[in-house]
């Protein structure tokens, strides 16, 4: 059959706005920027009710913007049912969609997308297609290469035609698909909820109650139908918005985009727009500041190949050993560090972006104190309801608690003490933390619901514990409770720093004899499970503390 000339129509700005009279399918890609791809793919069947295409404001506009989320798109402009140039009008769009994502799979390396997570969207009847590729991709209507499937990974349907029967379909659709007088064979087959079975993809659908042209009844059904097959569904139903509102135009359907963008990382189709951030050294500290990433929280890459963030250059050693960092209420990034092996105090910087940071100051936490032998591990936790960051460390005073001492490890008998400030310029005095009976390092305190939970080390060396456990307060500077039964194995334990990942709380620490990094993790608090086979560190990687970054700040560190 000879193919008809197609038809384009313009907006007042000579856009594209629309075609019509498709008789030669063609699919337009978007690539998203290597640098914020994601692997996930889409094919966008626009809407027009079979007649023709809302190609720019269903299709093109709609591609950028998942661009913007990490998404590839792909841009289908399918063939229009005609007795003109098809057989058997029926099939055209099918074959055009299977035929689509086939190909996209095929090349899904070339593209640099994930063959597991490609997607259709359609709008309209637009999303009747995408409702009937994810109903009927197993359908033989074409010759294909049956090793590669045409089955979408999940499906976005946005106000779709999904009935063929009268009353609540769209009867432009249905005629202009199966003809005037089609059998109630053909209308159940492409009624695509009675199509539905466990095999159909999670689904994403969006319909306005005030929808005129395609009754709100379509999306209805399917989610229902979806729902007895047990297949993953999630419905969005605006007050109003009528039909063809494309990416939102007012009210509440201008939601739907950030509503989609939320189920796409509740299905591991996004990047988070937060990934987790381990700050450590290396050596003995005299290197400066690493970075390491992760987007799991169990595999993690240095920065830059390791490169140095920031080279120390206070304390009587300029070290720069367990660093320790946090967010304040003023946005910016407030660090704190180990300068040396015998000074009264500790480094401080401070940085909007991680790269550049403020002058380093050298606070002399313990300086109106005699007998100081150290001042090692700082870390920093930031109190929101009151707006105060509290600093805390363990020391060793000579001839302070001596029912503990040891002359192993150079007799180091240390408790934890604090001090606390608001602008890093005045400190309160410094005052005693927590002395829980026995010599105690490396503490990190994190707020969860109503409580703060202290992660320590127990640094007892006669008779040995070198392990890590808890202690609880209901107030940052407490009093805490007595430390718990240790949370991690039969190895030196040292350094934790934790942090909650889909419910879970991980808490990480530096496998000191065993020179590699360990994690247990828990959903309780109570019942701890050895997770460190499951980790994996950059090799040397030692002492440091995890928090969450927006990917914007990633970027800058790469």
């Amino acid at each position: 059959m000879i193919p008809i000339k197609e038809s384009v129509t313009y907006d007042a700005l000579e856009v594209v706005r629309g075609v019509s009279k498709v008789s030669q399918p063609t699919l337009t890609p978007f690539l998203t920027d290597a640098s914020i791809a994601n692997g996930t793919a889409v094919i966008i069947c626009p809407g027009g009710g079979y007649t023709h295409l809302a190609i720019n404001k269903e299709g093109y506009k709609v591609a950028k913007w998942l661009n913007t989320l990490g998404i590839s798109a792909f841009v289908l402009k399918y063939r229009m049912p005609t007795d003109e140039t098809m057989t058997d009008k029926t099939l055209g769009p099918l074959q055009d969609a299977q035929e689509a994502m086939r190909m996209v799979r095929k090349n899904a390396k070339r593209y640099n997308i994930d063959a597991s997570k490609i997607g259709i969207l359609g709008f309209s009847a637009g999303g009747h297609l995408a409702s009937t590729l994810s109903t009927h991709f197993n359908d033989t209507v074409y010759e294909h290469d049956a090793s590669i499937s045409a089955r979408p990974d999940f499906s976005v349907l946005i106000y779709p035609v999904i009935s063929m029967k009268d009353g609540v379909t769209h009867a432009g659709s249905k005629r202009n698909l199966l003809g005037e007088n089609p059998s109630e064979e053909r209308i159940n087959q492409y009624s695509n909820a009675l199509q539905i079975q466990n095999t159909t993809p999670p689904t994403f659908l969006v319909h306005a109650t005030d929808d005129t042209v395609v009754p709100v009844e379509n999306s209805l059904e399917y989610y229902n139908t979806l729902k007895q097959y047990n297949v993953p569904a999630e419905l969005h139903i605006y007050e109003n918005g009528g039909h063809g509102f494309g990416l939102g135009v007012s009210g509440t359907n201008a939601n739907w985009p950030n509503d989609l963008k939320q189920w796409f990382l509740a299905h591991n189709l996004l990047k988070k727009d937060e990934v987790y951030l381990f700050s450590y050294f290396v050596g003995h500290g005299e290197y400066g500041l690493h970075f390491a990433y992760s987007e799991d929280g169990y595999t993690w890459e240095s920065l830059r190949n390791g490169a140095t963030y920031l080279t120390p250059e206070v304390g009587n050693n300029k070290l720069l050993r367990d660093p320790c960092i946090t967010k304040g209420g003023d946005g910016k990034y407030h660090m704190v560090w180990t300068v040396s092996w015998t000074d009264k105090g500790i480094g401080y910087a401070s940085s909007d972006d991680l790269v550049n940071w403020s002058t380093q100051q050298f606070i002399p936490v313990m300086g109106k104190m005699e007998g100081i032998r150290n001042t090692w591990a700082p870390e920093i936790t930031y109190d929101d309801a009151r707006g105060v960051y509290m600093i805390y460390w363990a020391s060793t005073i000579e001839g302070k608690f001596p029912e503990t001492k040891s002359k192993k490890e150079n007799g180091f008998n240390h408790r934890m003490y604090y001090t606390t400030t608001k602008d890093f310029k005045s400190f309160a005095d410094t005052k005693l933390l927590y002395e829980p009976g026995f010599n105690v390092i490396d503490s990190s305190i994190y707020k969860w619901e109503d409580k703060f939970i202290m992660f320590l080390k127990d640094e007892t060396v006669e008779p040995e514990q070198k392990n890590i456990k808890m202690a609880f307060s209901d107030n940052l500077e407490g009093p805490y409770s007595q430390a718990s039964n240790p949370i991690s194995g039969d190895y030196w334990a040292e350094g934790p720093t934790a942090i909650r990942i889909d419910g879970k709380w991980i808490v990480y620490f530096d496998k000191y004899k065993n020179h590699a990094y360990g994690a247990v993790s828990s959903s309780d608090l109570k019942n701890w499970e050895d997770i460190s086979d499951q980790v994996s560190f950059p090799e040397g990687l030692r002492h440091g503390t995890v928090i969450k970054i927006p990917r914007s700040i990633l970027k800058n560190l790469k």
